[in-house]
């Protein structure tokens, strides 16, 4: 029995250390890829070739960014914007990777020649002038090589995007019908409207004259004459005073009600309008008109195809950053967002020290959100026609008055009120099986 109880000591002595040896490990960060020397990174799952980060190609990259600063000269190790620095070159380097790891688990590969012409176009847009290029490498910092290595991962960041889109799936005969009947009214039906002619003078008395014309002859060679010769509007005098497809929406008052209330070959006016009188007449009207959905599937097709494309895309781009992160380890020192050991504060980076820092000399004003604010849709909102629904950013919800709370009262008569209606609402009696419960 002795002995017995000594090995079953043993086993549970072995599953506790077991058990703290874990824990450990999950605190001390054990469980991390080992870092060689000299590397500040390292992410998994790429080929080894480009599976580190250099403490020298850190160092090469703070200097390409001071050189294209305007710092005369880099600030000094351990500062607070030599630290800023530092943590932008070490995210830039790690999402080299990330970008040449996608490409070789998608099967992406870029040759010379796409290197070459993407440069080209650079070159065109960028550097008017062989001797601007050149100017630019000894600026810079770049070498030429460096330059071709950062146009690469341009292409290859093309290349995976194209790849994701076309991945999207295309709309189906039903989705594209079901939009059409819900924008049909909004989007592919034309307002009535109406083809006038107008004449307008500052001088009544003029208006007046064409009128008296017109009602002797009201013909279309007529008018031309007319508008030319009393009209001060040059865009009607020189074609008969003709205006097409004037709709409701877009004319003022008095000339909505006059025009559209007037029936067709009526002559009106002199009507007062902004200091000028104007006669019309109406010659003919256009009825409402709805194109068919053969007319428009290609254009709603393409709109539905973009929107899915886009939502694809950002779901890719949320995936794509998860996963790289979790496959990032960086040494002491070098931990940046991108990192799957990163220990942030939780702060802002925006954030002055003064938001958080009780003895800080700085004097702050405002201090950002702690965390990013979302932006639901509101409830109701979301249609085929609006997906994403009407979003708004939430707020802290405001303290309610007692007229707003509808004079409910104090908290305690409130729970007056919810025990009095949960004894007016309870049975008489249990059901049956119940009462026991």
């Amino acid at each position: 029995m002795s002995a017995g109880r000594q090995r079953l000591w043993l086993v549970l002595f072995g599953v506790l250390f077991a058990a703290l040896f874990l824990i450990f490990v999950v605190a001390e960060g054990i469980g991390d890829p080992s870092i060689p020397d000299g590397d500040v990174a390292q992410v998994e799952d790429v080929p080894d070739e480009i599976a580190n980060v250099s403490k020298e190609s850190v160092d090469r990259a703070i200097a390409q960014q001071v050189a294209q600063s305007e710092e005369k000269k880099a600030p000094k190790p351990g500062s607070d914007r030599y630290e800023e620095i530092k943590s932008a070159a070490v995210t830039e380097l790690i999402e080299r990777i990330w970008l040449q790891g996608e490409a070789e688990e998608l099967g992406i590969s870029v040759t010379e020649k796409q290197v070459e012409n993407e440069l080209d176009q650079i070159k065109e847009q960028n550097f008017p002038t062989p001797k601007a290029f050149k100017e630019f490498l000894e600026t810079s910092n770049y070498t030429r090589e460096e330059v071709d290595a950062l146009v690469e991962l341009q292409v290859i960041a093309g290349q995976i995007q194209e790849r994701v889109t076309a991945e999207t799936p295309k709309p189906t005969n039903d989705e594209i019908a079901d939009f059409y009947e819900a924008a049909k009214a909004t989007q592919f039906t034309t307002e009535p409207s109406r083809d006038v002619r107008i004449i307008t003078n500052k001088d009544k008395a003029e208006v007046e004259k064409a009128v008296e014309e017109l009602e002797a002859d009201s013909s279309p060679a007529a008018w031309k004459k007319v508008a030319n010769k009393y009209s001060e509007d040059p865009s009607t005098s020189s074609n008969g005073g003709l205006q097409e497809g004037l709709t409701e929406e877009i004319l003022p008052e008095p000339l909505k009600a006059d025009i559209f209330g007037a029936a067709t070959g009526e002559l009106v006016g002199p009507i007062k309008y902004q200091g000028n009188f104007t006669v019309v007449e109406v010659v003919k009207l256009n009825p409402e008109k709805a194109q068919s959905l053969g007319e428009v599937r290609a254009q709603i097709s393409s709109q539905l195809e973009q929107q899915a494309q886009q939502e694809h895309f950002a779901e890719f781009v949320a995936g794509y950053q998860g996963k790289w992160t979790a496959r990032t380890f960086c040494a002491s020192g070098y931990e940046v967002e991108q990192c799957a050991n990163f220990k942030g504060t939780g702060h802002p980076a925006s954030a002055p020290p003064g938001c958080y820092e009780e003895d800080s000399e700085e004097e702050v004003t405002e201090c950002p959100a702690p965390v990013a604010q979302s932006a639901p849709a509101v409830p109701g909102s979301v249609t085929i026609l609006q997906p994403q629904g009407e979003r708004l950013p939430q707020r802290p919800r405001p303290p309610a008055s007692e007229e707003a709370a509808g004079g409910a009262g104090s908290e305690a008569e409130i729970l007056e009120q919810l025990e009095e209606g949960a004894g007016e609402a309870a049975p008489e009696e249990a059901p049956e099986g119940e009462a026991g419960e």
